[in-house]
């Protein structure tokens, strides 16, 4: 292991600190102040999305699809629920997707992960409260620092490197032992049974493939970062990549009722 292994350990540090400061805050305000950053974060996205997998847009054309996906998220969760909300956001992101010259199929992909992504957010905050949105930043956040530094002090195998050349075996291993931790945390908190043990391992896996899956957009693109919108650091897709990822996990394991049977089975009456 080299110093090179942690050269851009300050500059990920900073950068954390500020979006965690900035989200944190968010996340115990609640209401609109967090609602409005989910639809920034939402808006953000698919501009970038929209720049890399459709590069000869003629000008305005990313920032109306960003208006329009943070506009839809905001108006449908603000006035429609349940399945007609789902079914709304779902044409949302086909009629976004068809306006890609190519590409449909991955447009339509990975806009439906931000915009249900974006839903799942605000439900897990307006439903279920503070703590639970910090229980899932939590698990994105230590998950993707113990990840870091596994890989990069333990090293091993890549887990996938056509797609994501650093990623690897030890730092994945890592990044689920954390998850396990932090749900063994939150049980108190959130007055849950062992069952969240599992339940914070399957959303920590669901943000590591989120990481993957950005990556692969990345290199069919032929980009490095999603857009430089943090100076240095690359773009909100570079770094929300897990996290909507794993809020969308955590929306299709409420949806589905998965959540909780898991802590019925495993927590009993």
């Amino acid at each position: 292991m080299s110093a090179a292994s942690f050269s851009d350990l300050r500059a990920r540090a900073l950068s954390g600190l500020a979006m965690a400061v900035i989200g944190i805050a968010a996340v115990w305000a609640g209401g609109l102040a967090f609602e409005l950053l989910v639809y920034a974060l939402t808006g953000a996205m698919v501009w970038e999305l929209t720049r890399m997998l459709d590069p000869d847009a003629p000008s305005g054309k990313a920032e109306a699809a960003g208006l329009s996906a943070a506009v839809a998220l905001w108006v449908f969760s603000a006035k429609l629920s349940g399945a007609v909300l789902l079914g709304v956001l779902a044409l949302s992101v086909v009629l976004l997707a068809w306006r890609f010259p190519k590409d449909h199929g991955i447009a339509a992909a990975y806009l439906g992960l931000i915009l249900f992504a974006g839903l799942g957010l605000i439900l897990l905050r307006n439903v279920h409260g503070w703590d639970w949105v910090l229980w899932l930043v939590l698990l994105v956040i230590g998950s993707d620092v113990a990840g870091y530094f596994a890989g990069r002090i333990f090293g091993g195998p890549k887990l996938w490197p056509r797609v994501s050349p650093k990623k690897t075996w030890s730092g994945t291993v890592a990044g689920w032992g954390v998850a396990v931790a932090i749900g063994w945390a939150f049980m108190g908190v959130l007055g849950a049974g062992a069952g969240l043990l599992v339940l914070s391992v399957l959303v920590a896996m669901a943000g590591q493939a989120g990481d993957i899956a950005e990556s692969a957009i990345k290199r069919h693109a032929g980009v490095k970062d999603s857009s430089n919108l943090i100076p240095g650091h690359g773009g909100v897709m570079d770094r929300f990549d897990a996290m909507i990822a794993a809020a969308l996990m955590v929306l299709l394991l409420t949806e589905t009722r998965l959540m909780t049977l898991a802590f019925e089975q495993v927590a009993g009456p």
